[in-house]
């Protein structure tokens, strides 16, 4: 959001950030708890809880912050300028896949789910380093990042199995691998893993992805 003077409010939900929206008659109501940031409209009013990041920042730092960020799926990129960028960026790394992924600064808008499944449909260990995978690895990575953020903001779950696109399959059916540790793989039977990746939990199957 952008304001006078080329002041702009940045805001990054991270993990526990939300925005509540609730209806109001005649004046909105005091706020409740920790509100960082409020928007009134003539009825309608939002309040944001819990973000990462929540700044009034000038349009400099502005820059800064584009710059340092990776490639967004979600963007238009018909000349695969921003698919280069990401192969790249992999490719300059000696992480392993797996937390690179995460990394706003290689690309943008993958969480944990997309992580998981995005490897697991591309059957790439989330072991195997930045620098190990082939242009055409890393291109069905960033494709399918594509397709998958766009049936999220679509349907508004995270749905990474192709069967189920159209239809409004329930949580524990959407994925193959994301928290379903010790199940079996919904391709190979192996039970799936859990393990912990630079902070967070990493779901995978050893069977599929080797």
């Amino acid at each position: 959001m952008k304001f006078e003077n080329d002041l702009t409010l940045r805001i990054h939900l991270g993990i526990y950030g939300k925005w509540n929206f609730s209806t109001f008659e005649n004046e909105p109501p005091t706020p409740v708890g920790q509100v960082r940031a409020r928007f009134v409209t003539a009825y309608i009013f939002a309040d944001l809880r819990g973000p990462t990041v929540c700044e009034v920042i000038t349009k400099a730092e502005v820059k800064k912050v584009e710059n340092r960020l990776g490639p967004d799926p979600l963007n238009p990129d018909p000349k695969g300028i921003e698919e280069l960028r990401f192969i790249q960026r992999v490719q300059k790394s000696s992480s392993p896949i797996g937390q690179l992924l995460m990394n706003q600064e290689i690309i943008s808008g993958i969480g944990n789910v997309y992580r998981a499944e995005i490897l697991f449909r591309a059957g790439i260990s989330p072991h195997r380093l930045g620098n190990s995978l082939s242009e055409t690895q890393l291109k069905e990575i960033w494709r399918d990042s594509v397709d998958l953020l766009k049936v999220g903001v679509k349907t508004g779950f995270m749905i990474t199995r192709d069967e189920l696109r159209n239809k409004k399959p329930n949580k524990a059916d959407r994925n193959f691998v994301y928290k379903r540790e010790g199940l079996p793989c919904r391709v190979c039977s192996t039970n799936l893993t859990i393990e912990i990746m630079a902070t967070r939990k990493l779901y995978w199957c050893v069977g599929c992805q080797n």
